[in-house]
């Protein structure tokens, strides 16, 4: 049984992702991860519940030790009586210091508290509620085991070139100006999977679509594998971005190749690949051990590795 997420939930978040992480709870997307915060604005602390329904248990739980982040998360479980398809189910909340305890009931949109930063988080990661959906008799307190996820919107795929001016920088990442959302808000896009022309035939950037080859979703290679999003197919194959391959896709997960992501012809840890509504939507770089300047004009590539 998939559960599918309907927009009337996700149009409360600037961004989601349902692969773009290293955890077993996301795998084959069985887990989402909901960013109320722009790319510019990702450390915002405002956590609003994607569910309505009574919260039947608040529980602090232990995190990877890492030394940028406390060793503690916190676990919300909500009883589902909405949005519509998902009563009945348990909701399971991480990365939410609560403000609400078992008995509440909160709407759709209310404060479950403050987001946090546990030792689940890389440093290149903004602040999130990361959500998944139980059956009933279903054990709400293991890592892994969510239903699969399905989102009840259109994702449109935009079609990128690999280059792009710097518009925002962190200790870890830096953000582009494209590909560009061509109407902010209005709804969800990301990264477009292209049609696989081999890389000595590309289209110049005037000339470029997607293909339709879906959305791109997922940590390019620094996480295990990704998905490619927006397809009503289960497609099977390889999958490219501007002629370099990337991977092979077996219905909607993607196991990356052995490759190496460059920026101007040096490697960088990855590319972050989402889908987004904002206006500061852009192609995010993580590189930290590479600084990037405001302004700066950059080339990403994906290589084959050639240390696999």
């Amino acid at each position: 049984m998939a559960v599918i997420l309907p927009d009337s939930l996700l149009a409360r978040y600037e961004r989601f992702s349902l692969y773009n992480s290293p955890y077993r709870a996301h795998d084959g997307g069985c887990a989402i991860d909901l960013y109320p915060g722009t790319l510019t604005d990702g450390r915002t602390t405002a956590a609003p519940s994607p569910v309505s329904g009574i919260v039947r248990e608040t529980k602090t739980v232990r995190a990877p030790p890492k030394p940028y982040a406390p060793e503690h998360d916190h676990l919300i479980l909500i009883d589902c009586e909405g949005p519509a398809g998902l009563e009945g189910l348990t909701a399971r909340v991480l990365h939410v210091e609560p403000n609400v305890a078992a008995g509440d009931r909160v709407a759709a949109g209310d404060s479950l508290g403050t987001l946090v930063r546990a030792g689940f988080f890389a440093p290149w990661v903004d602040n999130h509620l990361h959500v998944g959906f139980r059956e009933p008799d279903q054990n709400p307190h293991r890592a892994s085991g969510s239903l699969p996820l399905e989102v009840g919107v259109e994702i449109e795929p935009l079609a990128w070139d690999g280059t792009g001016r710097v518009v925002a920088t962190g200790d870890t990442y830096a953000v582009l100006d494209t590909p560009t959302h061509p109407e902010p808000g209005s709804r969800f896009v990301g990264v477009g999977a292209d049609g696989g022309e081999p890389s000595e035939t590309r289209r110049s950037s005037s000339e470029r679509r997607s293909d339709g080859g879906g959305v791109l979703d997922g940590g390019l290679p620094h996480y295990d594998g990704g998905g490619l999003l927006g397809l009503e197919n289960s497609p099977e194959g390889p999958v490219f971005l501007n002629g370099d391959r990337l991977g092979t896709v077996e219905g909607r997960t993607i196991t990356w190749d052995d490759v190496v992501v460059t920026a101007n012809g040096e490697p960088i840890t990855g590319l972050s690949l989402f889908c987004a509504r904002d206006a500061d939507f852009g192609a995010k770089l993580i590189c930290p051990d590479r600084p990037f300047s405001i302004g700066e004009s950059v080339a990403v590539s994906v290589q084959p590795d050639p240390l696999p």
